[in-house]
């Protein structure tokens, strides 16, 4: 019998890019003569994030559409013609089983090509509000795998499969990584930490924030670990002189920084929201304004609704940051509660639950 053969795409950010890489894991555990093909947006980080990992991937000309009218706008037909071509032609010569969507750019015209020749396809919806793409693709989807209820709002009810997102693996064991979390970092015992979050590209609002509030942060007896994101690591990287101060641009061992970390402060991705699930620590989300659908707000509404962590806008952040973080930090009960309550969301199988379902339409397509 011929190795069975995959097409993921997803990409664009981080929160696109994990989920991906964890179901081609998972499925290469399951299938070890299976063959991978990725197809991301050319220019954007999983162009490099994926073959790292060891995959290999094709690019397509293709952008989303931004809010102002730009050059970038006008040319969108044009890509989208261009990578559904490409998408088409790729499908063809590749041939795969199953074609498995986890978001980003590039998701949407490969599924739309892999829909029109009669492949299996599998959307993964990380958010608890979907956006229109992956709306539209729904209609000839096989299967939609969800992390959150209710979504029959968006596709259709007989499709859905609430299995979570796929996180990292090492996520599941922290309990007993907290001293070496410690020493990593350079932290003390004894003293309560902050673990800063901005997505893997950053977040602007988020660091200047912690910035002109670090003396404050530090005069509460709290050390700092503070993920400033690539962009904005130059403007930040001297307060990494600074006692009690830690500050990267990229985090590479999330499992050591998440067991270091007794409160966490996070935009609301929903890679992130799942994984600060599992980790069970008290979170304060800052969701981005600046994302299609508002998701984000949507995603820690979802969260906080359940009494499980704080949702805090960022224009709300002069007038109510202090008095939530110094509660937070005075109330060990407050932050036993939030932690215990996030953790009970967490869907911890989801890799695991995702590959059930690629197996079912592999099985019924044979």
């Amino acid at each position: 019998m011929k190795p069975y053969r995959f097409i993921i795409s997803g990409g664009g950010t981080g929160g696109h890019i994990y989920p991906a890489l964890a179901i081609a894991d998972g499925l290469k555990v399951k299938y070890p003569d299976a063959e991978f093909l990725f197809v991301g947006a050319r220019d954007r980080m999983e162009m490099e994030k994926v073959p790292q990992a060891g995959y290999t991937i094709k690019g397509l000309w293709i952008t989303g559409i931004k809010r102002e009218l730009t050059l970038s706008n006008l040319m969108f037909p044009l890509k989208l013609i261009s990578s559904l071509l490409a998408s088409v032609k790729i499908i063809k010569t590749f041939k795969p089983d199953v074609v498995i969507g986890t978001g980003g750019f590039a998701s949407g015209p490969l599924l739309q090509a892999a829909n029109s020749k009669n492949i299996p396809t599998l959307i993964q919806e990380q958010n608890s509000y979907a956006g229109v793409t992956n709306k539209l693709l729904s209609k000839k989807a096989k299967k939609i795998c969800v992390a959150y209820d209710n979504m029959q709002a968006f596709f259709p009810k007989e499709k859905i499969v609430k299995t979570g997102n796929p996180v990292r693996q090492d996520l599941l064991e922290i309990n007993d990584k907290r001293r070496d979390g410690q020493i990593k970092f350079r932290l003390e015992e004894g003293k309560q930490t902050l673990l800063v979050l901005g997505g893997s590209l950053g977040a602007r609002a988020i660091n200047a924030f912690v910035s002109k509030n670090l003396d404050y942060i530090l005069a509460q007896g709290v050390q700092v670990i503070w993920q400033t994101g690539k962009l904005y690591y130059e403007q930040y990287k001297e307060n990494d002189t600074l006692e009690n101060v830690t500050v990267l641009a990229y985090i590479d061992t999330m499992n050591l920084a998440y067991a270091a970390a007794d409160l966490i402060i996070s935009r609301a991705g929903a890679g992130s929201v799942s994984e600060l699930c599992i980790v069970g620590k008290p979170v304060i989300f800052i969701p981005s304004p600046n994302v299609a659908e508002d998701h984000q707000t949507k995603n820690a509404q979802a969260i906080a609704t359940k009494d499980a962590a704080i949702l805090l806008a960022e224009k709300e952040l002069e007038t109510q940051f202090k008095p939530i973080f110094d509660e937070l930090v005075k109330n060990p009960e407050k932050r036993r509660k939030l932690g215990e309550n996030i953790n009970k969301l967490a869907l911890p199988h989801a890799t695991d639950d995702i590959i059930e379902e690629v197996e079912k339409m592999i099985l019924r397509k044979e």
